[in-house]
């Protein structure tokens, strides 16, 4: 349970400091903090907990890095369905308090987006749907790679929370324009359960490219990268 509980917070913490750097502090007029904060803000959500919980769970976050992980070997199959769950809830619970804060501003009308991800008319840049799939697969391929890299035992210690944070500000930095970035379905999900039917119905596409990008990271480690292999 201490494990799920650190999956749950962590969860939280990257969607509500995340989504929310996006939904508050992008486009805040003249001082806003505009793509470059926000993939920061992303990339410290995931740094600062790694520190925090990493000890505890191993700091996922992420259904995919957990597929990801239990594909290159390192991690159980028994575990999976409790840390997506916890990671799913988590992210939920993140975005609930979002709403609340954001229905609280005085000129509320609607959420908008709320920082959700999609394609075509919901992509950030008008990207279509082959482009988000081909970019959340190839940066959630690359994302793994490092988390499992940078993990590896014999890979500098106490590192590894740097570089997969640094790897997260990184991969939104590329992709926010593209997708409003994923790389991670329990985040996905979170936003779109709230911005509504026509983010929901491309959630699909969130599941799917990014947990393949994960399988495919997975085995290359465990047959290429592995020094053991």
């Amino acid at each position: 349970m201490k494990k799920l509980f650190a999956e749950f917070f962590g969860t939280f913490w990257l969607v509500f400091g995340g989504c929310g750097s996006a939904i508050f502090a992008a486009g805040f007029p003249e001082l806003g903090i505009g793509f470059a904060g926000v993939a920061l803000a992303f990339g410290l959500t995931v740094l600062t907990m790694a520190y925090a919980v990493g000890h505890i769970s191993g700091a996922h976050f992420n259904p995919a890095v957990s597929i990801g992980l239990w594909a290159g070997g390192v991690f159980p199959v028994k575990e999976l369905l409790g840390y997506i769950i916890a990671q799913v809830v988590g992210g939920i619970a993140a975005a609930g308090v979002l709403y609340l804060i954001v229905s609280g501003k005085s000129d509320f009308v609607d959420i908008g987006s709320f920082a959700a991800n999609g394609y075509g008319e919901l992509s950030p840049g008008g990207y279509g749907m082959v482009s988000v799939l081909i970019a959340e697969f190839v940066l959630t391929m690359f994302f793994l790679l490092i988390i499992l890299g940078s993990t590896y035992p014999k890979a500098p210690a106490g590192f590894a929370g740097i570089a997969i944070g640094l790897a997260l500000t990184l991969i939104h930095l590329i992709s926010i324009p593209i997708s409003n970035t994923s790389v991670n379905p329990a985040r996905s999900t979170s936003q779109a359960l709230f911005a509504g039917a026509d983010y929901t119905s491309q959630l699909w596409l969130f599941w799917l490219a990014p947990i393949a990008g994960a399988l495919v990271a997975g085995f290359l480690h465990k047959t290429l990268l592995n020094k053991e292999a």
